[in-house]
């Protein structure tokens, strides 16, 4: 039988009914004010909807001119509950969530899984929401398309670019780096280090985010350095906090939305 990696925490971050998940969906795509270059990577959050889901949704939105050309996704979180060296893929043939199912680009994990710092670990997906939480945004904004799941856990930022430089491809292939921002601050405190993250995104220069300042750091900061090489750049597309979405202000987690864009028109 193959193995099909079930959803772990639909009806917790996200509506487990598929058409209460899919009116979520349309809605917060809908609301956003897709404006802006479609992306080769986006930067986007992994809280659950009703925190981030409007942030994310503003990236998201971008994808639907691309909609019948993107082919494959390849999607980087951090591990939150496994501890591991190096990065994780997962040996399922698929990947469910309640609006069906996403096979997955074997191949594309083959030539993955012969870097020395990469491994087949099915522990660090089995509850993993980094990736999760992102499945539905794209099979709402996409056709067909294959997946590739990467958890990152204890590896260096230039181990994650090797990794995306691997699977780069064309426009066929889209990036996402799956991050929340900063966590359980302030609200002035959280804006004012989001805002520095921001800028630290926008320029470029991973080096400048630290472990506190998100916790995707290190597929945020494998996908900059993969950028920048190529001469791409990077544009906030939203900018809020959970204070200013579903939350108090007493205590927030930032989210931003990010999209990279090629910086060459004609490329």
């Amino acid at each position: 039988m193959p193995f099909v990696r079930a959803p772990a925490v639909a009806g917790l971050f996200y509506p487990a009914d598929r058409r209460h998940l899919h009116a979520m969906l349309e809605g917060y795509i809908g609301d956003a004010k897709a404006v802006g270059t479609p992306p080769k990577a986006l930067i986007v959050p992994h809280a659950g909807y009703v925190y981030s889901g409007p942030v994310a949704a503003s990236a998201y939105a971008l994808l639907r001119p691309l909609r019948l050309s993107i082919r494959r996704v390849v999607l980087l979180g951090p591990s939150h509950r496994v501890a591991f060296s190096g990065l994780a893929l997962s040996s399922a043939q698929s990947f469910s969530t309640p609006l069906g199912e996403i096979p997955l680009d074997l191949a594309a994990q083959a030539a993955l899984a012969a870097l020395p710092f990469v491994q087949i670990l099915d522990q660090a997906h089995v509850l993993e929401h980094s990736l999760e939480v992102h499945l539905p945004f794209l099979q709402e904004v996409l056709e067909d398309f294959k997946l590739v799941p990467i958890v990152v856990g204890d590896a260096v930022p230039a181990q994650v670019a090797e990794a995306i430089d691997l699977l780069w491809g064309g426009g066929e292939t889209l990036i996402v780096a799956s991050s929340d921002l900063s966590h359980y601050h302030d609200y002035a405190t959280a804006r004012r280090m989001d805002r520095a993250t921001s800028d630290a995104i926008e320029s470029l220069r991973p080096e400048d985010i630290g472990f506190d300042d998100a916790c995707g750091r290190l597929p945020v900061a494998g996908l900059l350095i993969a950028a920048r090489r190529r001469g791409f750049t990077a544009k906030t597309v939203d900018l809020r906090n959970s204070g200013d979405t579903a939350g108090s202000k007493d205590s927030v987690v930032g989210y931003g939305a990010y999209v990279i864009e090629s910086g060459h028109p004609a490329a």
